[in-house]
């Protein structure tokens, strides 16, 4: 056999195993792969369509708590929102203010601390008043005076008493008259030398401000405590048009999803801020949540009526455009978003001016959960 011979045959017999041989799989070097591939994306999962639209299917409905209300249209009162604030209810609180300057010290129970629960004449801290080095030491002489002068009278009374027979009646009553007004005297010195003045509760209440601590030396009229019902506030308002104050019909605000309703006790007559403040005034214990000086939203319904759909305050969103919308079903599945235009009703609920059509279904519990699908 010759050497081309033997070349052609070891030719064939490679080509033969390299058809025969099954395919194995090739790694790359690290460093070198490419990630796996890509998934498919599940097309019956909430997703946001083309369109603007989101397709949510029914177990995720379920599962999101989505709840809708079908919305019809109404004579609604015309509404009026405006900026208010919590402020403090004059018969139901009250201010503990120092008469005098002076140290404070702890009253009977320790200084209260914030949020607790007091009762009217409750000593609440002692005031212990500060004088001045001379003033003290001049007090200090004139009951040093005045307790020799007690003593001389105790020993011209015990005297008096001793001659009553030949002393006159009306001498001993003038010694015993004299030895009572010294006693007074002394009295009254030394409880001024080492008085403590005894603040205490003006209204029964919680603590909702308290601004000293044990030993501080505060000034006259300076505001220790404050002390509020949290049940009864009242709510201050300021009106840019006068001629709201005379149609006013109801007033409501909102506390943690709760609607409150405001009784409208009256408005100032002077301005503030180029404003009228209007003073309404609230019950409840939804109120405890709120804090004094906090800022709400009071909502006043006029006489007036307006056309429009009452919707729960949770339906309104806002697109990328930062335009109100709600969402509207449309089908079984499919959401879309509605562009609105509405107004102020009660505090929780809002009228719809414009946008939605009679019974159209507006998402109103995990509307938000359907504007965040992407």
């Amino acid at each position: 056999m010759t050497f081309k011979t033997t070349l052609s045959t070891l030719t064939v017999v490679m080509a033969a195993l390299t058809v025969l041989s099954p395919v194995t799989s090739t790694w790359a070097g690290e460093g070198h792969d490419h990630g796996g591939a890509s998934a498919t994306p599940n097309m019956n999962g909430p997703q946001r369509l083309p369109d603007g639209s989101v397709f949510l299917p029914k177990p995720a409905q379920r599962q999101l708590a989505i709840r809708t209300i079908k919305v019809e249209v109404a004579d609604l009162p015309k509404s009026i929102e405006l900026n208010g604030k919590v402020s403090m209810d004059p018969n139901a609180g009250g201010k503990v203010q120092a008469i005098n300057a002076g140290r404070i010290e702890a009253g009977p129970k320790g200084l209260p601390n914030l949020g607790t629960a007091v009762r009217k004449g409750d000593v609440l801290a002692y005031l212990v008043s500060s004088l001045a080095p001379i003033e003290q030491s001049n007090q200090f002489a004139q009951l040093a005076e005045l307790k020799a002068a007690k003593s001389l009278a105790e020993k011209r009374l015990a005297r008096f008493k001793e001659l009553s027979d030949t002393v006159p009646r009306k001498d001993i009553e003038a010694a015993e008259s004299e030895l009572q007004s010294l006693t007074g005297r002394v009295s009254a010195v030394s409880t001024g030398l080492n008085h403590r003045e005894p603040l205490v509760a003006p209204v029964s209440g919680v603590i909702a401000s308290a601004n000293v601590v044990a030993g501080q030396v505060i000034d006259a009229r300076e505001l220790v405590f404050e002390i509020v019902d949290p049940a009864r506030l009242r709510i201050e308002a300021l009106a840019f048009d006068t001629a709201l104050i005379a149609s006013v019909d109801k007033a409501f605000m909102a506390v943690n999803g709760q609607q409150i309703s405001l009784q409208f006790l009256g408005a100032a007559r002077s301005l503030r801020e180029q404003a009228l403040p209007m003073n309404f005034k609230a019950q409840g214990e939804e109120l405890s949540a709120l804090a004094l000086g906090e800022p709400v939203r009071v909502v006043i319904q006029t006489k007036d009526k307006v056309k429009g759909m009452a919707v729960p305050v949770s339906a309104l969103m806002k697109n990328p455009a930062n335009q109100p919308i709600v969402w509207v079903k449309t089908a079984a599945e499919r959401f879309t978003p509605r562009t609105i235009t509405f107004e102020p009703l009660d505090g929780t609920r809002v009228a719809i001016t414009s946008g939605l059509e009679v019974s159209d279904l507006i998402a109103t519990q995990g509307a938000t959960l359907i504007n965040q699908v992407r």
